[in-house]
């Protein structure tokens, strides 16, 4: 395999993995309050909605930033010395 594609590899890799969490970051951020009025039902003795604005996505970000971290580990130990030239 030639460096050329394993730098393509990665960042495809990272694209990808990036639009995803995005994705998902929006749909919380945006589509959840939304749709709150729709959300209810109780979650922890709490209505879900107010849960999901208070708490949900709070730990939701947090988690999203660590996958990232993880998954990018993973990703650069994968594509090894080629991927510090492409990044």
């Amino acid at each position: 395999m030639r460096g050329g594609d394993r730098s393509g590899d990665y960042r495809r890799g990272k694209l990808r993995l990036t639009g995803g969490l995005l994705a998902l970051w929006f749909a919380v951020t945006f589509a959840v309050p939304y749709f709150a009025r729709e959300l209810s039902f109780c979650f922890f003795g709490w209505p879900f909605s107010f849960w999901m604005g208070a708490q949900g996505t709070l730990i939701l970000y947090v988690l999203l930033v660590a996958f990232y971290a993880w998954r990018m580990g993973r990703l650069d130990e994968a594509h090894g010395p080629a991927a510090e030239d492409a990044a």
